[in-house]
């Protein structure tokens, strides 16, 4: 928690303090009536805080769409709410969602990702390896027959499946190196080929 949160966070602690100690000291006669109204005005402070809240995670997702194309060569991607970047690839014409991962060495997909884009993983052999940070896990190298994103179109893309459970499949340097330019600057990742 920054500096700024803890502060808040201690204010309303003693505003809230202050609050219920007037409505004990002004009514100590019907001091259950008292608790009943504190609890209904908490319920309404905790559901206006989730609604700003909502609100907030709503209006910043609908300003920032997932990618900006900015002429046929050039993406811009704005960085999501846990600060990662996320795009949606057509693998053979399957859209599959990827999250941006320059430490992977390839494009990676899950077993379900590849099965969605045609590949079968239950006829592939895993015979590859790889590192990852929850330890060694198994990988069938295959190729795709087509990787578009926005404009762009590659075909014959090396990639690997891996047999681990993984949540969501990675785009990494195997793909993004296709690419002539990578940046991130300003919370966006920018690729221009």
């Amino acid at each position: 928690m920054g500096g700024i949160d803890t502060m808040q966070l201690i204010y309303l602690v003693v505003l809230g303090t202050m609050v219920i100690g007037w409505f004990i000291l002004q009514s100590r006669e019907s001091l259950n009536r008292s608790l009943q109204h504190a609890a209904v005005w908490g319920m309404i402070f905790v559901g206006g805080a989730a609604a700003v809240g909502l609100w907030q995670d709503i209006s910043r997702d609908a300003r920032h769409p997932q990618m900006v194309l900015t002429g046929g060569d050039r993406i811009v991607v704005p960085k999501s709410r846990d600060s990662h970047y996320y795009l949606t690839l057509d693998i053979n014409d399957t859209p599959i969602r990827f999250v941006v991962d320059t430490g992977a060495t390839d494009l990676v997909l899950t077993q379900a990702d590849a099965r969605r884009a045609g590949v079968d993983p239950d006829s592939l052999k895993f015979h590859g390896t790889a590192n990852t940070a929850n330890g060694e896990v198994r990988t069938a190298f295959v190729t795709l027959d087509t990787v578009t994103l926005g404009a762009v179109t590659d075909t014959d893309v090396a990639a690997v499946v891996n047999a681990g459970e993984m949540r969501q499949s990675l785009l990494g340097m195997g793909y993004l190196q296709r690419w002539g330019r990578i940046e991130i600057t300003g919370g966006e990742l920018i690729l221009t080929r």
